[in-house]
């Protein structure tokens, strides 16, 4: 019997196929998503790994023997499953693992309107229900189950996607995109379909064994032939989406990595002069340049933790127009709250192709500062490396400390943010300074500390 502990995570599940995760258990938690919303109308999704179709198929079987009816959508992105839950109503389930290795799988849920589920807010219920099952076996079928059905929202994916952001004026632009054999290769050519876009597609080909490379871009090595190929072929830009197509990393014209911070910095001051103002949140290792040119738009900047069900929560609380990550998750309030890359990748098409210059020229203005990228370390007490760092820099008066996420040290020219993994025993340490020797100086000091 599967041990839940290793399996159910903060946000969603996710584990090894069969092993930890088969469809017997998934048909448990369709079973128990049912019961925890109430048994309405469901909406569920799946990415293109080869356990994916099977497992949701489990899952809305589950689902349906409690009383649900069940919308199958098929091959989706994630951010087209939170489309699909927000434009339904519905509750909904996505089968991915993200840019997880091919043998594992995974559940992301959400309510109606795509509102997250996790530990604090349906998830545990979920877990209990399913052990429960696990000892007793499922109730007998509800006296009326639920039905099956299919529906294709592809298209109406992508037109909605293309109300939110208006491209009627672009100039013609070719774009490069990687999406790493990833459910981006599904949905890119319906999203940019129509536009006066040359696309360049790399690694378009369903596979989720991933042949070419691991389907995740916030490690560089997996931007490099995305990198070559609009090098060599002189594109405006190119675009890489994670395995399950919610994120978006863009390269500029020539093959460099723009910075998720540049990204956040330059959406929000599109969706600050669409909206005429508002609340943005960013997380607590976005680049300084995110609220100054949020307040520079005349909106209101707050920072919180690292992490979606943070960001979505402080989203709904202050009614924030706009959210961005590090991590490249973009939040939109007109899209219910919920991340989509597809969506951020549209506004900077659209703010490139309004004007003549390259892509590196226009970010520039939202790229103010030296960063040293997320570094991780392997230490055998978090805590314990976690509050060395924080006494050798308690003391001094030039700085400020906060607790909002791990460790964050501020001076005048410089910050750094010193956080625990919750999954390995690593420290990851983001260093942003005013220039690149600074931001170099104060790494290696906090290095020389974590690694002692």
């Amino acid at each position: 019997m599967p041990d839940l502990s290793q399996i159910v995570k903060a946000y969603d599940v996710r584990g090894t196929v069969p092993d930890q995760l088969d469809e017997p258990l998934v048909e448990l938690f369709g079973a128990a998503f049912a019961e925890i919303t109430g048994r309405t109308p469901l909406v569920v999704g799946h990415d293109m790994r080869p356990s994916s179709p099977a497992l949701a198929t489990a899952f809305a079987r589950g689902a349906a023997s409690r009383g649900a009816d069940v919308t199958l959508i098929g091959l989706c992105s994630t951010d087209q499953l939170y489309f699909a839950s927000g434009h339904l109503d519905r509750p909904g389930a996505m089968f991915t693992a993200s840019h997880n290795p091919a043998q594992y799988n995974g559940i992301k849920l959400c309510r109606a309107g795509a509102a997250p589920v996790g530990q604090d807010s349906g998830l545990a219920e979920i877990r209990a229900l399913v052990e429960e099952w696990q000892a007793t076996g499922l109730p007998q079928t509800a006296a009326e189950p639920g039905t099956v059905t299919e529906q294709d929202l592809l298209t109406a994916y992508a037109e909605h996607l293309r109300t939110l952001v208006d491209l009627s004026a672009i100039r013609p632009l070719k774009v490069v995109v990687d999406a790493g054999n990833g459910m981006g290769g599904h949905t890119v050519p319906s999203v940019l379909d129509g536009l006066p876009i040359e696309l360049d597609a790399l690694y378009f080909e369903l596979d989720g064994t991933f042949p070419n490379h691991e389907a995740n871009p916030l490690d560089p090595a997996n931007l490099v032939d995305l990198q070559a190929r609009v090098r060599a072929t002189g594109a405006d830009l190119g675009l890489a989406f994670d395995g399950d197509a919610d994120r978006c990393f863009v390269v500029d014209e020539r093959g460099e990595p723009i910075s998720p911070s540049a990204i956040t910095a330059l959406v929000a001051s599109r969706e600050l002069a669409k909206h005429g103002g508002g609340t943005v949140i960013h997380n607590c290792i976005t680049s300084w340049s995110v609220p100054e040119v949020v307040k520079e738009a005349g909106g209101t900047p707050v920072r919180t933790r690292v992490g979606h069900s943070f960001i979505k929560e402080e989203m709904a609380k202050a009614g924030a127009i706009f959210g961005g990550e590090h991590s490249a998750h973009y939040y939109f309030r007109d899209f219910w709250n919920a991340d989509t890359g597809m969506l951020a990748a549209l506004h900077v098409l659209a703010a490139l192709g309004e004007q003549p210059g390259p892509l590196s020229q226009l970010v520039a203005a939202y790229d103010r500062y030296a960063a040293s990228g997320e570094i991780n370390s392997r230490v055998a007490d978090q805590a314990d490396r976690a509050a060395a760092v924080e006494a050798a820099y308690a003391g001094r008066d030039d700085v400020t400390l906060d607790h909002l996420d791990g460790l964050t040290v501020t001076a005048p020219d410089w910050w750094f943010n010193l956080r625990a993994s919750n999954t390995e025993p690593l420290l990851r340490l983001n260093v942003e300074a005013r220039d690149a020797d600074t931001c170099a100086r104060v790494r290696d000091e906090v290095l020389a500390l974590v690694r002692a």
